[in-house]
């Protein structure tokens, strides 16, 4: 059974940081590239921030980039994506989801294979 499964999500002061989790099985992850997304209440799905197949390439939303940092181990079938200098308007459930392509990643939602259900981070005082 192909799944995905995020975790580390939670509650946590602006400034703070967070590690989520995305746990592949029933696929391996290194035919695949994958990309985090996060939806706030009322907005649109958006991406975030991704790694390709080989982890050689990545890419960040602009308001993210000299916070977040995506990696993926390929061993543990897993990606992680490592926030810091957390603000309220992170605050969104965040999603992982993957897509086979030969290399190269999207922060376009369109397409992708697979999706998890989510994790809640909230960034509060």
């Amino acid at each position: 059974q192909v799944q995905l499964v995020e975790s580390g999500g939670g509650l946590v002061q602006p400034g703070g940081s967070l590690r989520l989790s995305c746990a592949a099985s029933g696929f391996t992850l290194n035919s695949y590239s994958i990309g985090w997304f996060r939806q706030a209440p009322g907005k649109e799905r958006e991406g975030v921030s991704c790694v390709s197949a080989s982890a050689r390439v990545t890419m960040h939303k602009d308001s993210v980039k000299d916070r977040f940092t995506i990696s993926k181990d390929n061993a543990k079938n897993t990606v992680y994506l490592q926030m810091n200098s957390l603000k309220p308007e992170d605050t969104a459930v965040y999603y992982c989801a993957a897509l086979q392509t030969r290399d190269g990643c999207t922060l376009l939602r369109g397409g992708y294979d697979y999706w998890g259900q989510g994790t809640q981070v909230t960034v509060s005082s």
